[in-house]
């Protein structure tokens, strides 16, 4: 079943401001966490400790009525400690499949980079093809399936940063960073008593969730806007600033993103501003900028900017 713009947009908007509740201050970090739900995919925070990339995770479980898992990446992490294992049982003489923590709606991933190559393998694995393998059975993971994966970009010590094969595997990126005086002062008072994660209610059920992410692709896309995404991405290959532009699957998530932008605000189709609005969430990890750039201070959000300042912009289609 489709829904119609206007049940989409109000479904979405209202997952925001139940999640906003706690997440005070961040309404854009929020609605770009949302929408990579909407678009089933995968999002990673790259940011400092202590800013709320727990309670967001936690907050989007709860607001989609959804089961949420944890899991530190450690150094000693195995790729069982995720996926589960095969367990004897010596009553019945048969092993029994013990699910791992993986099997959530929604899986927090912490310090994903400080785990080691073959366990960080295995996440991705699960993320991309939705199912886990143990012992020649394949499981499938519920349905919806959100992995929101954190990186700390201060601490790199012991750390083991993810290759852009496997970053390309994120539908987005985004940081909360620290929030304003006054919205600090908000979560002072908001937090003294009580802790409001437990107010959070379940606006959504996972069976709407999943309603909804069938809903976005229905999203009109004009001819002329595919070929705006895709010019966008090859133009990203070809900028002095890159060492590496972004794959074809970034113009799929791209076109993704868009879709569930302008579901978001309310549009039966994808305006040229819904793509330039989410370009540098879903891009911005998957380029690699040269060492000039980096020696100027310019991130790759700055690189995505500019890239897109470069690309003409088609008529928008009503």
């Amino acid at each position: 079943m489709s829904l119609n713009i206007e049940n989409i947009q109000d479904r979405a908007v209202t997952m925001i401001d139940e999640v906003e509740r706690v997440i005070i201050g961040k309404r854009e970090t929020v609605k770009f966490a949302v929408m990579t739900l909407l678009c089933n995919g995968h999002l990673l925070i790259e940011d400092i400790p202590g800013v709320g990339k727990t309670t967001l995770a936690k907050a989007l479980a709860k607001a989609m009525g959804g089961e949420f898992r944890r899991i530190q990446f450690t150094p000693d992490l195995l790729p069982a400690d995720i996926t589960g294992a095969s367990i004897y049982n010596q009553k019945d003489s048969v092993f029994t499949f013990r699910a791992g923590p993986i099997f959530g709606n929604v899986v927090l991933v912490d310090e994903i980079n400080r785990a080691t190559p073959k366990t960080q393998s295995a996440l991705l694995e699960s993320m991309e093809e939705r199912t886990v393998t143990v012992d020649g059975e394949t499981r499938f993971l519920p349905k919806p399936f959100f992995v929101i994966a954190t990186q700390n970009s201060v601490e790199m010590t012991g750390t083991y940063p993810l290759p852009e094969a496997q970053l390309d595997r994120f539908f987005a990126r985004v940081s909360l960073g620290y929030p304003s005086k006054g919205s600090e002062i908000d979560i002072l008072a908001q937090q003294q008593l009580s802790q409001p994660i437990e107010q959070v209610k379940d606006v959504l059920s996972p069976e709407e969730m999943i309603t909804l992410q069938d809903s976005v692709r229905d999203i009109f896309v004009h001819d002329s806007v595919r070929e705006y995404i895709v010019d966008l991405v090859r133009a990203t290959r070809e900028s002095p600033h890159l060492l590496m532009g972004a794959s074809p699957r970034g113009a799929l998530h791209l076109m993704r993103a868009a879709q569930a932008h302008a579901a978001i605000s309310g549009y039966e189709f994808v305006r040229p501003d819904d793509v330039k609005e989410t370009a540098a969430v879903v891009l911005a990890h998957r380029v690699l900028p040269r060492a000039e750039a980096r020696a100027r201070g310019e991130t790759t959000n700055d690189l995505i900017q500019k890239v897109i300042e470069t690309v003409r912009t088609p008529v928008p289609v009503s």
